[in-house]
């Protein structure tokens, strides 16, 4: 009897961010369409976090299909040191025009942590190319997230993703996210002279819990930083493209950053792909007769033809008015749907911004650890819907193309959810 998919996969895959001892069978999904994630069994879910925040125009969409089918009848890969070719060129130029700032560069890489390592080097190198080598502190938030490898993880808040690596990442400077009632942000004691770069994810956090915090007070944060010129890079990669309300959550922030991370919904989620973004002041400071100025940094699949051409045919589709009213829709109805939740026993501190919304599920202690996630996961399921908490933190970031009726069917899910918790 031929072993199915489920089970060949136990016996040679290891998955992310899953406990592997009493690991849950893994779904089979043999399909995508729309919102839905369909398993072998023919069983549709509704995708209710756009698996890890990057379908945002849902799964297997046909104009972004038929878009990487062009490329791939005509490049699908070269070297991007010494060649370039129109997908790479035509994005870059696509981004600089929509990117909330004065940028006028675009370093491509593959992801979201390379994204923002890019940034932080960028940054760093930028004062050892001036011959500055005291700015070399880097200023971050608590409850950040910035992504898995070495240099993310340092910017990044202290927590169960680091723990096993404390004593290995370099030393951040950590304050706490601005908030509306400080009157300044809380940045005493620091040695402004000595700070290369702040890094922050621009009024919402992810992985750190769906924090929501002042689009005001971050910029006055941002011009303090400004003031003692610290090069500010915000981390973009799952607020970009919409998710928050607007194309960019720095456009809530009239202060603007001078290096931006992207990735995520940067393809509609279709490849990989990262992307950063940085004024030409910053680019100056590596165009010179000294070889060791040089960037050197790069990948394999560095600006990736197929990759590029799937981000264009992305932007094609979130730049259409009717993406722009489906966002609209979905923030709306979030906020209706708050507005149900606000008297329920089990639920605190209810927020939303865009496309996403969240809460605490009261029970047990708060955060990634609380066992609630799987059990919440497992109930979802039973329903066709997947949701994936952040610990007892339950959140909602749908693709785009979601309709009300779909939503309403998750809302019913979630509200069964918590009576049965």
């Amino acid at each position: 009897m031929t072993a199915s998919l489920t089970e060949r996969d136990k016996k040679v895959v290891w998955h992310p961010y899953t406990p592997q001892k009493h690991m849950p069978e893994p779904i089979p999904v043999v399909k995508g369409n729309g919102v839905y994630l369909i398993d072998a069994n023919g069983k549709a879910y509704i995708d209710a976090i756009s698996s890890w925040w990057v379908t945002i125009h849902g799964h297997a969409n046909p104009y972004i299909a038929e878009k990487i089918y062009e490329q791939a009848k005509t490049l699908e890969q070269v070297i991007f040191a010494g060649f370039t070719h129109e997908p790479a060129v035509r994005l870059a130029e696509r981004l600089l025009d929509i990117l909330p700032g004065e940028f006028a560069r675009i370093f491509y890489s593959d992801n979201g942590s390379t994204a923002v390592e890019v940034g932080v080097k960028m940054a760093l190198q930028f004062w050892w190319n001036k011959g500055d080598k005291k700015r070399n502190k880097i200023l971050a938030l608590n409850h950040s997230y910035h992504g898995d490898t070495f240099g993310a993880m340092s910017i990044s808040d202290r927590s169960v993703f680091t723990l096993a690596f404390q004593d290995k990442l370099f030393e951040v400077i950590f304050i706490d996210p601005p908030t509306a009632s400080a009157a300044q942000p809380a940045t005493t004691n620091i040695p402004w002279d000595e700070v290369a770069c702040f890094i922050y994810e621009p009024l919402l956090q992810g992985a750190g819990g769906m924090n929501i915090y002042n689009a005001d007070a971050l910029h006055l944060l941002l011009k303090q930083c400004h003031s003692h010129d610290v090069i500010c890079i915000a981390d973009e990669v799952m607020t970009g493209f919409g998710r928050t309300g607007k194309l960019f959550a720095s456009m809530y922030v009239t202060e603007k950053p001078d290096i931006i991370c992207l990735s995520k919904g940067l393809t509609g989620g279709t490849m990989a792909l990262g992307v950063t973004a940085c004024t030409q002041k910053i680019y100056e400071a590596f165009v010179d007769e000294d070889r060791l100025k040089t960037f050197f940094h790069g990948h394999s699949f560095t600006a990736n033809p197929l990759a590029c051409a799937a981000a264009l045919a992305s932007m094609d589709l979130i730049l259409k008015p009717d993406c722009e009213l489906q966002i609209d829709m979905i923030g709306k109805q979030h906020k209706i749907f708050m507005q149900q939740l606000a008297a329920h026993r089990y639920v605190k501190n209810l927020r939303s911004i865009g496309t996403i919304m969240a809460f605490e599920i009261e029970q047990g202690m708060d955060g990634y650890m609380n066992t609630i996630s799987a059990r919440v996961t497992q109930k979802a399921l039973e329903q066709a819907v997947y949701l994936r908490p952040l610990g007892n933190t339950l959140y909602l970031m749908p693709p785009y193309c979601i309709t009300r009726e779909e939503l309403q069917k998750v809302y019913e899910v979630v509200a069964n959810i918590l009576e049965s918790v």
